[in-house]
């Protein structure tokens, strides 16, 4: 039986992770985490084979202020956190990653929708399930970044870790197809 899911966040994920580890000369593969207590030191000894990056995100539904009721309007709040020798370079390049494949508006939304029409055997992360075995199509519409333009370091006293973190916040459209 196939699984009837429409969590546009387990897309624009899995976008994320294929999209951003492009620009890095090392394989960047960032875990997505929904948000629950987190213990950064525990999930960071949890991939220790991880290159020192990974997100904790947080689904808004707004309320639509749109004529058309089957166009939803959500956002996610993701902070990203990145730790190692490069951590702060690293959140800076990531940051502006995202900013560059999601503020276009429409046009983000034309190449998320086309990503996910043409990789159908990537599995999503989250529900761990292919993109073909979804419940799609799911179209996007628009997509809007907002970021604090700062980094901050959070320092884990247990131990000798500083780690950067960003916040980006992601407007975004979509229906059920």
């Amino acid at each position: 039986m196939a699984a009837t899911i429409h969590h546009p966040p387990s897309l624009i994920n899995a976008y994320l992770q294929n999209k951003v580890s492009e620009f890095f000369d090392q394989d960047l593969t960032i875990p997505f985490f929904p948000t629950s207590p987190t213990d950064i030191a525990a999930l960071t000894e949890t991939f220790p084979n991880s290159t020192g990056t990974f997100a904790v995100y947080d689904r808004m539904f707004r309320m639509n202020r749109k004529n058309f009721p089957h166009i939803y309007c959500e956002q996610i709040m993701y902070y990203f956190y990145n730790f190692g020798e490069d951590a702060v370079e690293r959140t800076i390049i990531v940051s502006q990653k995202i900013q560059d494949l999601l503020n276009g508006l429409d046009e983000s939304a034309v190449d998320i929708n086309k990503w996910i029409r043409d990789n159908q055997d990537t599995v999503v992360p989250g529900p761990n399930i292919a993109l073909k075995d979804m419940s799609l199509p799911l179209y996007f519409h628009t997509f809007k970044t907002y970021q604090l333009q700062e980094t901050r370091d959070i320092i884990d006293f247990g131990t000798a870790r500083t780690y950067a973190g960003n916040k980006i916040i992601l407007d975004y459209d979509w229906h059920k197809g």
